[in-house]
């Protein structure tokens, strides 16, 4: 709609069909006919607007009608042009009203896009505050738990080693005794027959304190927690440890396939990597134990420098919808009080502190297949 800032013309105020109803309407008041025109014509009586004149009045047959008429029409003209800046106002005001409108729903759309991305960078926050809440709970968890058993080891060790000394150095002694008494027997007696099931009694009593002195040592290179640097490890040795260890848990019942090849050593702890693949072979131990399944573990040094050490097992395996959850904390399938779920999540972090990766492999109905990969040290090769 026009806002008459500028002059404007007849046509303007008054188009061609309104401008014929007027028309009209003077014919039927006065009975002559009128006629408006733009343009300047002689005897016509102008028609003005705001001082200036914008038409031309004429009256053919009554003359004298003319200047009346003028009048009348720029009456009307006038409350046109009021109509027409009350509406022009109002359409102003309603499209300021309309833009600030606008303006504020930005502003507040770009304050809803602000809050929202605070909002994720703050739930990223406690994601991550809660990521090492657990963390550190879980390294408290392992590393009491460990400390317990080193405490049991260290006890176990002294209270045993003394007495296991004494055992197998009697033992040794009562065996000379033995072929001292055989001597001085004539041969060919009853006697001959008991000393040798003796003799074979006393082997067997060395063999078992020798077996315990064993399980000892395994025990005290197990919980090695209180190992505060970077030793070079031999992780052959720490896999034999391990398997000895869980087969001495499962009472002998399960027999672990070994087959070790020559690796390097690895600068780590060894107690938290003896941890991790006692881990590893535990959950395949259990997998197996119900039933005619067997376990084996390998180590062999990649040719990218990697050693890696493979665990198989021959169990059901693990069910698809559970594969993208075993790393998860406290995530267990066996019964309950049957395992923390915490085996391979230590496993997990425990290869990342020394800068491995460990990866699992299952297939329902075969078996499962986990894998350790450590990277040796150079100077260590």
């Amino acid at each position: 709609m026009r806002s008459f800032d500028d002059d404007p013309a007849l046509r303007d105020l008054l188009d061609e069909k309104r401008q014929a109803v007027v028309l009209q309407l003077l014919q039927d008041l006065t009975g002559a006919d009128f006629s408006i025109q733009e343009k300047a014509q002689v005897g016509a009586q102008p028609v003005e607007f705001q001082l200036e004149t914008i038409g031309w009045l004429r009256c053919q047959a009554e003359p004298w009608r003319q200047e009346p008429a003028a009048r009348l029409i720029e009456f009307i003209l006038y409350f046109v042009a009021k109509y027409r800046m009350a509406a022009n106002l109002h359409h102003d005001t309603t499209e300021a009203s309309f833009a600030e409108l606008q303006r504020q729903h930005a502003a507040l759309q770009a304050s809803e896009r602000r809050y929202k991305t605070l909002s994720e960078q703050l739930q990223q926050r406690v994601e991550e505050q809660v990521r090492q809440i657990e963390s550190a709970q879980q390294q408290l968890y392992e590393a009491a738990r460990m400390r317990a058993v080193g405490q049991l080891a260290a006890g176990v060790a002294h209270e045993i080693n003394n007495p296991i000394g004494y055992i197998t150095s009697n033992l040794r002694v009562a065996g000379e005794y033995l072929d001292d008494l055989k001597g001085a027997l004539k041969p060919g007696t009853d006697a001959d027959s008991i000393l040798d099931d003796f003799r074979a009694l006393l082997q067997e009593s060395i063999g078992g304190a020798q077996r315990i002195a064993s399980i000892v040592a395994d025990l005290k290179i197990f919980s090695n927690v209180d190992q505060e640097d970077f030793v070079p490890c031999e992780l052959n040795q720490l896999i034999a440890t391990a398997c000895h260890l869980l087969e001495a848990e499962f009472s002998h019942s399960l027999s672990i396939k070994q087959c070790l090849g020559k690796v390097p050593k690895l600068a780590g702890y060894p107690a938290k990597i003896s941890q991790a693949i006692y881990n590893v072979l535990d959950n395949a131990a259990r997998a197996v134990i119900d039933g005619d399944g067997t376990v084996s573990i390998t180590s062999h040094l990649l040719s990218g420098g990697e050693i890696e050490i493979i665990v198989e097992d021959t169990g059901e395996g693990i069910e698809p919808e559970n594969i993208g959850r075993i790393f998860d904390p406290f995530f267990t399938t066996r019964q309950v009080g049957d395992g923390t779920g915490l085996g391979l999540t230590v496993a997990r972090d425990i290869l990342t502190l020394h800068g491995g990766r460990i990866d699992v492999r299952s297939s329902r109905g075969v078996g499962t297949e986990v894998v350790l990969r450590f990277f040796a040290t150079k100077e260590l090769i």
